[in-house]
């Protein structure tokens, strides 16, 4: 190094190198690029300039020139571009996937709409209270209507149930096919009666995994008397026979069971069937043998239990979370009180009758709809003699409201069960005075005689008063003096004489009077 300073100091040897040459310290000589004219400096001009340092060569050796040089900032601007370009090409993609979406939206949504099929008879059109209606207002309803006898179906495990119904309508053969999503059920599913034997229509509605009002586990258990009335032993045994006041009953599983009975008059109730069909009223030993050889013939179970001499017939029934409570009354004389003319009156809903349809309505997983029916003895006692399903006939002066309640509640359910959205009913209770209140209800005496209904110790012109029934006298200064008690023809007179002078503003009154004289006239036959 030392010696080629030493060189470098020489000015003779730096004129001695070739033109277009200078000597690099650190890299030796390296090629400069000649001049575009010839003009060899002095050596004296040379020590003057210091020598430029030209740019290293690459490892690689490649010519120089080869690439040009960038220019500043010209990456940065070729890398901004591309970003821009980029951003603009998601941009529309995004404004065409918007459109795209809006386009979609502005289209109407075409939902199947869901299969109700309804099996009850002709006599009411279900399909007018849900016409109109949606789920979660998104899908329609279709009501298909039919009864047991006029479907037919096959069941399989992956697909579900397929209906066939073959049916008249207004004189025409109508034939449809079609796969239910929901059934309400309003028949008897099962009878004695030759060709009302439809358990195996309720098996394939199962088998198809198909929903319905009530549960299809609840109505194949309905369908024999003896089985139902046997969870209602248990409901007897569990709230004690104050709160659950059920007759007494006994199980033939056949007529050679069928010796004899501790007490008469009995009745005798044959196989399983409705409406008062296979009931007899059996008086002594001898009829009662009798009985059992029609039993034999019939080839099937009996029951009896001790009869009643019943001043009414009592019915609680439950839609939903809707109580209507109902007192009915022979005027034919007839034992049967379902027999002949009666008179129906709505009476108020008690807790004493709440719980026995809400015990009733847990069997079998759960009641949508039931009805407890039971009969007020002359004794003052009540007896529990049976619970009904959804098949239950509809009663009353609300037939209407019943309907839609039923309405309500299978919308509710389809809702629940098909599309997963829940919907709670509001407590609802009917009063005798046909107002609605809440769940609280007034008490009753521990018999449950009903509000305007005859009591053991109280005269027609008490019976069917609104309001509760007076409470016994009592001494004290806010004592209540007990109404005279009166004759049947006084109490008729003084309440024709009550409803002619009553307010004429008042008409709820009066016709809760005109009521309360109607049910006084039928206690004239009824004794």
């Amino acid at each position: 190094m030392n010696y080629l300073r030493r060189r470098l100091s020489d000015s003779s040897f730096v004129a001695n190198l070739p033109n277009g040459y200078m000597m690099d310290l650190q890299s030796g000589p390296r090629p400069t690029p000649p001049s575009s004219t010839s003009n060899p400096a002095s050596p004296a001009t040379e020590r003057r300039t210091p020598p430029s340092l030209p740019p290293q060569v690459p490892a690689s050796g490649s010519a120089l020139g080869s690439s040009p040089a960038p220019t500043p900032g010209g990456f940065l601007s070729s890398f901004s571009s591309v970003v821009k370009t980029a951003q603009l090409a998601q941009n529309a993609a995004a404004a065409a996937k918007a459109s795209a979406a809006a386009a979609e939206a502005a289209k109407p949504v075409i939902r199947k709409p869901k299969i109700l099929l309804v099996i009850d008879d002709l006599h009411t059109d279900w399909a007018k209270y849900f016409r109109g209606k949606k789920l979660n207002g998104e899908y329609d309803i279709r009501v298909e209507q039919a009864e047991f006898s006029e479907i037919n179906l096959a069941s399989y495990m992956n697909s579900g149930c397929m209906i066939d119904m073959q049916a008249i309508r207004g004189g025409t053969k109508v034939v449809r096919s079609f796969k239910p999503d929901f059934v309400l059920i309003r028949q008897h599913a099962y009878s004695m009666t030759p060709g009302e034997d439809f358990r195996s229509l309720v098996i394939g509605l199962q088998y198809g995994g198909v929903a319905s009002i009530n549960s299809l586990l609840s109505i194949y258990n309905f369908c024999s008397k003896p089985w139902v009335f046997s969870h209602m032993i248990k409901l007897y045994h569990t709230l004690g026979p104050e709160k659950f006041p059920l007759n007494e009953q006994t199980f033939y599983p056949n007529h050679t069971q069928m010796v004899t009975t501790p007490t008469f008059p009995v009745v005798v109730k044959m196989g399983h069937a409705h409406a008062g069909i296979g009931k007899i009223k059996v008086e002594n030993e001898l009829d009662f043998q009798d009985i059992t050889s029609v039993v034999a013939l019939a080839r099937t179970y009996a029951t009896s239990e001790p009869y009643v001499l019943s001043k009414y017939d009592i019915r609680i029934q439950k839609i939903g979370n809707n109580y209507k409570a109902y007192m009915r009354t022979s005027i034919s004389g007839n034992w049967k009180a379902n027999t002949g003319s009666a008179m129906l009156e709505q009476i108020a809903m008690t807790d004493r009758y709440r719980l026995w349809v809400d015990s009733c309505a847990e069997m079998f997983g759960g009641l949508d709809i039931c009805a407890v029916k039971a009969v007020h003895g002359k004794d003052g006692n009540d007896y529990i003699i049976e619970v009904m399903d959804s098949s239950m006939p509809l009663i009353g002066e609300h037939v209407e409201e019943d309907r839609q309640l039923i309405t309500d509640l299978v919308i509710n359910k389809m809702c629940s069960v098909l599309l997963g959205i829940n919907t709670p009913q509001p407590m609802c209770v009917r009063t005798a005075g046909g107002h609605r209140s809440g769940s609280g209800s007034p008490s009753q005496s521990a018999q449950g005689s009903p509000q305007r209904a005859r009591s053991a110790n109280t005269s027609p012109s008490q019976d069917f008063q609104p309001g509760p029934i007076p409470p016994p006298a009592a001494t004290g200064p806010g004592s209540q003096k007990q109404p005279p008690q009166l004759n049947k023809s006084q109490s008729l007179t003084n309440t024709f004489t009550e409803t002619l002078k009553g307010n004429a503003t008042d008409d709820e009154a009066k016709a809760e009077t005109i009521r309360s004289l109607r049910q006084s006239f039928a206690s004239l036959f009824s004794d």
